[in-house]
């Protein structure tokens, strides 16, 4: 063969070559793009439906649902389905969560009264009337008994959006707080006997090497004067030694 023969035949292969990868390359692109849409559905309208069917519906397409929430409501009956999240018609991966909200049907509990009730009382009261507790915070209260609700929301007579109910509750009358004195200059041992009369807690005395000629006189004290201090304070000093 010729030369120019040689060179026809090369290109000619060459050619071949670069059309063969060219149709191997838009082929995988076209299987990538159809594997990614093939597992990609749309969102189906679940509002409106009964949570049992929906759950069956999206269970069959390859979705998880997950109940948000139970809310009560007036326009849609009991187990039906208020909202969804992704909404209907957006395309989602298979096997992707996504979250409803499901109706109580319309408010019918009327929000009783429950403060002035121990908090065993309260929770008797709030599962006759088909209601739950929720958020259940203890604070110190003033003229109160402990274990006594003072505060509740929603407030009694209300009407509810959720069945919970969150309450404040009494750990009794707050402990006594006073202003801590001035103990420095004085001596540690008369300190300490009007500490103990008082009835508060002596704790440790540590000795510091002073140029004052009087041994025993308080340098700094914890806590410190002028702040706040209850029956658990514990007094700790530093004095010269």
């Amino acid at each position: 063969m010729s030369f120019p023969g040689r060179i026809r035949t090369l290109f000619r292969l060459l050619l071949l070559f670069t059309v063969l990868v060219a149709v191997a390359l838009i082929s995988a692109i076209t299987t990538i793009r159809l594997t990614i849409h093939g597992h990609q559905e749309a969102m189906p309208n679940l509002v409106g439906m009964p949570l049992e069917s929906a759950q069956r519906l999206t269970s069959g397409l390859g979705f998880e649902l997950a109940v948000e929430d139970k809310l009560y409501n007036a326009q849609y009956p009991a187990n039906q389905i208020i909202r969804q999240m992704p909404p209907a018609g957006t395309r989602v991966k298979m096997g992707q969560r996504f979250h409803v909200l499901v109706s109580l049907g319309p408010p019918q509990v009327t929000i009783p009264n429950l403060v002035g009730n121990s908090v065993r009382v309260a929770k008797i009261t709030a599962i006759q009337r088909g209601l739950t507790l929720g958020d259940l915070a203890v604070v110190p209260w003033p003229g109160s008994e402990a274990d006594q609700v003072v505060a509740q929301d929603p407030p009694p007579a209300a009407e509810v959006r959720s069945p919970a109910l969150n309450l404040l509750v009494s750990l009794g009358d707050p402990p006594p707080a006073y202003l801590c004195p001035s103990f420095v200059g004085r001596p540690i041992t008369e300190v300490r006997r009007e500490i103990e009369k008082a009835g508060l807690k002596f704790g440790l005395v540590t000795p510091i090497p002073t140029d004052n000629p009087t041994k025993g006189v308080v340098l700094t004290q914890s806590p410190v004067s002028g702040s706040k201090i209850g029956p658990d304070s514990v007094f700790d000093f530093q004095v010269s030694q």
